[in-house]
């Protein structure tokens, strides 16, 4: 028998040999190393109060060598065996506390000698901090997630139990309402091992669909149960044991041993709401969709009231606005005793079925008896409430097919009273947005509007503008309706309100930056004037002093059709257009669908944020001798009835085309040293830009998508299965016209990526693609990384790949 050899191009060959041959991790020039290496300001935390903060260190990148421990991927989660905990790779290495009305920084004494904080949270009397600290023992030694407690008085630290915890969401702990201990969830006492694979199948893997059904959407989940084993295996990690832990340590054990994933404690601290996985378990859905029990219970574990059964949901309705049927988003009610809160479809969860009343929000109040009161009744989708008082609280709903949002007052206390509508607007017309309401936490440390005297409350929002983002905060009386503005960021800085201090809003915390002055805190008294208002709590310095001169400017100009665009094109220090010339420049970009061109026009950013040199974006490349032009805009307009996706492709070209232009008529570029680069949609669009046009010499592509049969069920916003918009589907992948692709194209990705759609598989088939048909190709996959890379490794390696790639193919190019 005869057998065929691969079509592949003779000039492949010897690139073929090479690329498939292992390497070792490389390191980029030492302009970029210094950006990767740069140090990372802490992250602050304030408290109840509002008088003290929490400082976490931040740590520089972990080593491959965490990122590669131990790791299961089973039901759509990712857990350590070790800890019994998610797994995650970045901790706080230090914690100490920030005076605010001094400024004064005050030391923690006790703390684990090698800290590895993975969660905060403050008492709600803030006599107390509580986190957990990760330990990572030797190959005979013990792992796993302590809980320790800070006594704010004595500034002393100490371990609060030896019991280790066991959770597969949130942060495994929780405070008590009187603060006086706290709800966790412990690995149980005398577990056994976890269940071993014997690598003998015990018969087949079954599964099944019904045509009663009907149609469903079954998103591409990575991370699923494969069979019985799996199965086994999930449920040993999955159940934990509830307790209640006094300031002293001691604990009560509640009921017994469960898949438990959200359990939350009433306001008066006497019942829990808990949620517990059921079987039968999945092999299409993760965790979140499997049949669970919602239970009211005491403090002893009993079952007070039975909420809801909810079964197993393999997959939604169809569109974007598809939700669960029956009882979803179940939880208290924060400024009552004991009220359950939850809302119910009454189209079925189908958006494609008519009515009037798409949601109906209850409320139910402890001992659970009668029937259930309305809130509202909704014609879109219910998102959630914001909670004041009886008379006082603000409700949302939204419909994303149109993107209209609402945002009602109830009287929760008063059904009488019919909901009266305060906003209503489109959720892609930032210019209209009103802000978020402000909330601060109550005696019991739940978040509760902040209500003046004279029915106002606060809204807080980030001031989108024809010149740019200008955070600001309101007070709106809830009887005029009149709006008064207290505060709105002005140039030449940009000040972005963190939290209020104070009840009348007076008081705020803030950051506060400009192009050349690192992010910090102050505290902002409105009651002064001029520049005794501010006050500085920190004064990190800059970064990466290297590059503080790096100029950058907003810039806008139009696509063919008359859409305003923006972008942020940044320069190295000291270049100048006119005397230097034009530089090879690289554009970094994220598609963003919309249903009006003149949402879509909308300015975006701001001129006077810091010029932040990350590692992940594309501004590294400024220390190389390159332009940037970041996060230019590449709307895609579907007016009307029409999909946006029915002119992906010319709307894409138009964007690009533009923003081509303006970089050359500036002088800054020249069209043959122009690359395109993105990451995960953006990477989908790097693809589909070098297949459609010769606008750019290259592209970097991370962590994309390239196939889109592969998710026929929507991707991104687009809701309409591959059945249903085949054209559309065919038209967008890239990998279709891979055979069109003339310009050099970096495809990497991490071998474990987990996030839906974007299977590690779709990189490495494009490069087939490419190199079947010789395109100019190179692909890197990082081990061990997910949908984002973490390890110092593979950070430095993904930049010496794209300053490698870019100035052998586009730095260098001849015209």
């Amino acid at each position: 028998m005869r057998h065929r050899l691969p079509i592949v191009p003779l000039t492949m060959s010897l690139l073929a040999a090479a690329s498939n041959a292992h390497s070792q991790y490389q390191l980029p020039p030492a302009q970029l190393q210094a950006i990767v290496d740069a140090p990372r300001a802490p992250a602050l935390g304030l408290s109840p109060q509002r008088n003290l903060a929490m400082m976490v260190d931040t740590p520089a990148l972990p080593s491959i060598a965490e990122v590669a421990q131990p790791e299961l991927k089973l039901a759509g989660l990712r857990i350590n065996p070790r800890t019994y905990s998610p797994s995650r790779f970045s901790f706080g290495t230090g914690l100490k506390l920030l005076d605010i009305a001094t400024q004064k920084e005050i030391k923690i004494m006790g703390l684990p000698r090698q800290l590895r904080l993975a969660d905060t949270a403050w008492s709600p009397d803030q006599r107390y901090l509580a986190f957990t600290h990760v330990t990572y023992a030797d190959r005979d030694g013990a792992s796993g997630v302590e809980l320790w407690l800070v006594d704010i008085n004595t500034r002393i630290a100490r371990r609060l139990t030896a019991q280790p915890l066991s959770y597969l969401a949130g942060s495994g702990f929780s405070w008590m309402p009187d603060a006086k201990g706290l709800l966790v969830h412990f690995k149980p006492i005398g577990r056994g091992k976890a269940p071993q694979a014997t690598g003998i199948p015990g018969g087949p893997i079954l599964q099944d669909s019904q045509v009663s059904v009907g149609a469903r959407q079954l998103r591409t989940y990575q991370d699923l149960l494969k069979n019985e084993e799996d199965a086994r295996l999930f449920e040993h990690y999955a159940s934990s044991q509830l307790a209640l832990v006094d300031l002293s340590g001691k604990l009560r054990l509640i009921g017994n041993p469960d898949m438990y994933t959200d359990v939350t404690v009433a306001p008066n601290g006497k019942l829990l709401l808990s949620s517990v996985l059921q079987r039968p378990f999945s092999y299409v859905v993760p965790a979140s969709a499997f049949p669970r029990q919602v239970v009211v219970r005491d403090l002893t574990g009993k079952q007070v009231h039975l909420v809801v059964n909810k079964p197993l949901e393999e997959g939604l309705p169809p569109g974007n606005d598809a939700v669960s049927a029956g009882v979803r988003k179940v939880s208290w009610r924060v400024d009552a005793p004991a009220t359950l809160v939850w809302a119910e479809a009454q189209d079925g969860g189908d958006p494609a079925k008519a009515a009037e009343v798409r949601d109906i929000v209850y409320a139910h109040a402890a001992p659970f008896l009668g029937e259930p009161a309305v809130l509202a009744k909704l014609g879109s989708r219910y998102d959630r409430v914001v909670w004041g008082n009886g008379d006082v609280a603000l409700l949302g709903e939204g419909w994303y097919k149109t993107r209209a949002v609402k945002i009602w007052r109830i009287h929760p206390e008063q059904q009488a009273v019919a909901p009266e509508l305060l906003f209503s607007y489109s959720a892609e017309d930032r210019y209209n947005d009103p802000g978020s309401p402000v909330t601060m936490p109550d005696a019991a440390g739940r978040p509760r509007l902040v209500i003046g005297a004279d029915s106002t409350i606060l809204l807080g929002g980030s001031g989108a503008s024809n010149e740019g983002d200008r955070p600001f905060l309101d007070r709106f009386n809830l009887t005029s309706k009149a709006k008064e503005r207290l505060f709105q960021s002005e140039a030449p800085y940009y000040e972005s309100i963190v939290t209020v201090l104070s009840d009348d809003g007076s008081r705020l915390l803030t950051t506060r930056e400009s192009p050349t002055e690192r992010p910090n805190f102050y505290v902002r008294d409105l009651k002064r004037s001029g520049a005794a208002q501010l006050t500085a709590l920190t004064n990190f310095p800059h970064p990466t002093p290297q590059l503080k001169d790096v100029q950058k400017e907003q810039i806008r100009y139009k696509r063919a059709d008359g859409v305003d665009l923006t972008a942020t094109l940044m320069l190295p220090p000291n270049y100048e257009a006119k005397r230097d010339g034009p530089l090879p420049l690289l554009m970094w970009a994220y598609p963003q669908d919309f249903k009006s061109a003149s949402a879509a026009s909308q300015t975006t950013g701001s001129p006077f944020r810091f010029n932040a040199i990350s590692y992940w974006g594309p501004a590294p490349m400024l220390a190389m001798g390159y332009a940037v032009l970041d996060n230019p805009s590449m709307p895609i307009v579907g007016a009307g009835e029409a999909e946006p996706n029915d002119s992906y492709l010319p709307q894409l070209v138009a964007n690009a085309e533009a923003a081509v232009e303006e970089v050359v008529r500036r002088g800054v570029a020249e069209r043959h040293r122009i690359a395109i680069g993105g990451h995960s949609y953006g990477a989908f669009m790097t693809g589909n830009l070098l297949a459609h046009t010769r606008l750019f010499k290259a592209g970097v592509a991370r962590s994309g998508a390239y196939n889109r049969t592969l998710t026929p069920f929507g991707f991104q916003s687009e809701e309409r299965e591959f059945w249903k918009a085949r054209d559309v589907y065919q038209a967008m992948s890239p990998f279709n016209n891979a055979d069109k692709i003339k310009d050099a194209l970096l495809l990497i990705h991490g071998e474990q990526d987990n996030n839906s759609g974007t299977f590690p598989m779709q990189s490495e088939r494009m490069f087939q693609a490419m190199k079947g048909l010789g395109g100019t190709a190179r692909l890197v996959m990082l081990p061990n990384e997910s949908h984002a890379y973490r390890a110092r490794e593979s950070i430095m390696h993904m930049l010496y790949e794209t300053n490698s790639w870019l100035d052998k193919y586009v730095k260098n190019a001849k015209p």
